[in-house]
């Protein structure tokens, strides 16, 4: 039976159809909650990397607009993980009026 209190969790993927997929987590942390733990620090990691390399591209007025492009395509896509990932975890925090 599933504790109407707890929250699903909002996972970093979204299914085939586009729409979000959710986890409602067991109070151990199981193996789906483990794999979004590590998506999420992939994701997080991956947008630094990205905008290490914007920067770059950026930075030098010499670049071709196909690589402006691209390194804006690739950043619009990282803030995209890094908002759900923020959505997910604000999702989980506890509200002022929770006892824990």
């Amino acid at each position: 039976m599933i504790d109407p209190a707890v929250t699903p969790r909002l996972l970093p993927w979204i299914s085939p159809e586009g729409k979000p997929c959710y986890l409602v987590p067991s109070d151990e942390g199981g193996y789906v909650s483990r794999l979004a733990d590590e998506m999420e620090a992939v994701q997080l990691t991956m947008g630094t990397d990205v905008l290490g390399h914007a920067r770059k591209v950026l930075d030098d007025p010499a670049s071709p607009p196909t690589e402006v492009w691209y390194a804006g395509l690739r950043l619009a896509e990282c803030l995209g993980d890094a908002l759900r990932v923020a959505e997910s975890r604000g999702l989980r925090l506890p509200t002022p009026d929770d006892d824990s």
